[in-house]
């Protein structure tokens, strides 16, 4: 028997107020660029990698751009603190960041590219509580700033004051001055806007002017910072990476387990390699599933609903909604 796919409008009711994940589909949604699902594939299709720079992947067994360049940076840093004489080292992590740069900057769009769907996505995201984004991309970012610009009584926060990180997040779910409703978003693989420092400070990086995502590049062609996001690797390689942050980490312990009694998932596929985000989801108290389809996959039905009960027990009600519905993610009424 067919899985019932409903419109959003038909169901939005039920959820609203609860939690929101986003995947990779919801990029995919805005800008077909997104759909390389490895920023270290689109490198290898456009020739950006260098075969040294293919056997610093190899050597680690890994395919996350962040980790290399990260292993690299420290030890291009270890070697200048000690004043050690290593021109090889420090070369191979201007490749490695180069790499990344080209990647980046070639499937990332421009804020204006965009900025027709901003006003769409922050009227579907202000219905949450929560907004979990697994893209390492600045769509949410960008959704969040349009939304704090729009006079009503709704605030968006990423939890990040002077840009560092609130460690005690709970506090802020609480609207103040004139807001009467809060939603607060967080980035469990990390983000474009994240960065560490050499002392392994964490920070969100900001532009004063300019576009945020060439400020983003030139931060890291600064030396000073390397990027913050996980974007490739298996489920326990990219539980390694979590646990090396204290931001992601936080997110991953506390956040991920307090989603509420009500979640909805658009564009995220529940693939092997996120299998850890569904586990500390089941250690939450959601109840209620609501998850995007799109074009009527009904294998997809089956499998998610199976994966879902698997997890989070057979009494969670599983509701289907069609991705490109009015009024959800970037589709207009």
């Amino acid at each position: 028997m067919p899985v019932k796919i409903h419109d959003w409008g038909h169901i939005a009711q039920h959820y609203r107020g609860g939690s929101l994940l986003l995947g990779n589909g919801a990029s995919i949604s805005i800008d077909a660029r997104f759909g390389y699902s490895k920023i270290i594939d689109h490198a290898r299709g456009h020739r950006f990698l260098p075969h040294d720079i293919e056997q610093l992947f190899a050597f680690f067994k890994t395919e996350d751009f962040e980790l290399v360049l990260r292993l690299v940076w420290q030890a291009s840093n270890v070697n200048r603190s000690l004043q050690i004489h290593d021109e090889k080292t420090h070369a191979a992590y201007l490749r490695v960041r180069q790499c990344l740069i080209q990647s980046v900057r070639s499937i990332h769009p421009e804020h204006q590219e965009i900025s027709e769907h901003l006003q769409v996505i922050y009227s579907f995201i202000k219905n949450f509580g929560i907004v979990i984004s697994l893209n390492y991309d600045l769509i949410l970012y960008w959704a969040i700033m349009y939304g704090n610009n729009v006079n009503d009584d709704h605030q968006l926060k990423d939890c990040f004051l002077n840009n560092k990180f609130y460690g005690d997040w709970e506090r802020l779910r609480e609207p103040i001055r004139s807001y009467r409703a809060t939603t607060l978003a967080f980035y469990p693989h990390g983000s474009l806007i994240l960065a560490r420092d050499n002392v392994e400070s964490e920070s969100k990086v900001t532009s004063n002017g300019t576009s945020l995502l060439e400020a983003i590049l030139e931060a890291w062609e600064s030396e000073k910072i390397v990027p913050l996001f996980v974007s490739e690797g298996t489920s326990e390689q990219k539980i390694n990476s979590i646990q090396n942050s204290s931001y992601l980490n936080t997110v991953y312990r506390e956040v991920l387990t307090k989603l509420g009694a009500s979640l909805v998932i658009y564009g995220w596929d529940l693939g092997d390699q996120d299998f850890h985000i569904l586990k500390r989801i089941a250690l939450s108290s959601v109840q209620n599933v609501a998850v995007s389809v799109y074009k009527n996959d009904q294998s997809y039905c089956n499998r998610v609903d199976t994966l879902i009960k698997q997890n989070l027990g057979n009494n969670v009600q599983v509701d289907f909604f069609h991705s490109d519905s009015p009024n959800c993610w970037n589709n207009a009424a």
